[in-house]
């Protein structure tokens, strides 16, 4: 892997919680930050593009996020999305070729002690060095095909879909 394009949409891994009305918004990518924390052995560049809740992220916002993507010269391509709308999202990202792309993001703010963004994020890095060109998604410590996997809401995980 010769570099690592990063594009980041936003979703739980970038949220900033705030005490008094325990509300959130989207803040800066946390990405970059663990990355350099984790001391990587590649080099990498962060795009970010949107800051929204995956259940915002609109068709305009997919299509951008493919299109930036494409214009990219780099092979493999990390995304960090949030969990509600990853699975559709990947599935658009599937109609580019010979890219290997793997979305994560994470069921708990990388702000928060315990989160599983560390972990998602170092699956992701592994299976985009390691994996054919496609679209994978990489959550729960398996990387999946966007055909056949859901986020099962009620449980907080990605699991085989029927």
């Amino acid at each position: 892997m010769d570099q690592l394009l990063i594009v980041t949409t936003g979703g739980t891994i970038d949220k900033i919680y705030f005490d008094d009305k325990s509300d959130y918004q989207v803040g800066d990518p946390q990405i970059g930050g663990i990355l350099r924390e984790l001391g990587v052995a590649f080099t990498f560049s962060v795009i970010p593009i949107i800051r929204k809740d995956s259940l915002h992220i609109t068709a305009d916002d997919r299509e951008l996020l493919r299109a930036t993507i494409a214009a990219q010269p780099a092979k493999h391509v990390l995304v960090t999305h949030g969990t509600d709308t990853m699975v559709e999202t990947a599935r658009v990202l599937a109609t580019l070729a010979d890219k290997t792309i793997v979305l994560t993001g994470a069921l708990n703010p990388a702000r928060f002690r315990g989160s599983d963004a560390e972990f998602n994020i170092g699956t992701a890095v592994g299976a985009v060095q390691s994996l054919p060109p496609g679209v994978y998604i990489a959550m729960n410590g398996r990387i999946w095909d966007p055909l056949k996997v859901r986020k099962n809401v009620a449980a907080n995980r990605f699991e085989a879909a029927d």
